[in-house]
């Protein structure tokens, strides 16, 4: 990659400790974070708000101009895949997965503001216990979960306050 100052590739030594870290999971689970797929994930991390995939194309058509969508969208679906992103689906975005925040068989929640679209990944271990116990319930286990959930963000609500 390409480390000449104010490129995409530019990495901060924190990002240059995520990826690295991604990229050892990834080998542990017998998968690989190619050049391209460690590319998407930086540019995920970058953009913690969430970003689409078309927008993730033209930011790398930036260094490799012949890039094509279904680069991208290959690329998106590994680290889906994977457990490093999740797909915002109501708002058909990626969001690079904190994994400081979810043990694998913890629900992650995914606060979605309907007026903004901005997005806060949440942790809140009563509600994934709860969940995990109404799921064994019934007779079934969680599989890397997201749940999206609409929620006016505390900007909105104070620019906009209930009636």
């Amino acid at each position: 990659m390409n480390k000449r100052r104010g490129t995409l590739t530019d990495e901060s030594q924190a990002e240059h400790h995520v990826l690295d870290k991604a990229a050892a999971d990834c080998c542990i689970h017998g998968a690989t974070l190619t050049p391209i797929r460690r590319l998407v994930f930086m540019l995920l991390q970058r953009h913690p708000q969430g970003i689409k995939a078309y927008q993730l194309l033209d930011l790398i058509r930036t260094l490799k101009p012949n890039a094509a969508p279904p680069t991208v969208y290959r690329a998106l679906n590994f680290l889906v895949a994977n457990g490093l992103a999740h797909k915002i689906s109501c708002m058909n975005m990626f969001i690079a997965y904190d994994q400081t925040q979810h043990a694998q068989n913890e629900a992650g929640m995914l606060l979605v503001c309907p007026h903004c679209h901005s997005v806060k990944e949440l942790r809140d271990d009563a509600a994934s216990q709860a969940l995990n116990e109404a799921l064994s319930a019934a007779g079934y286990r969680l599989d890397r979960s997201v749940m999206e959930i609409g929620a006016v963000c505390p900007a909105c609500t104070q620019a906009d306050p209930p009636a």
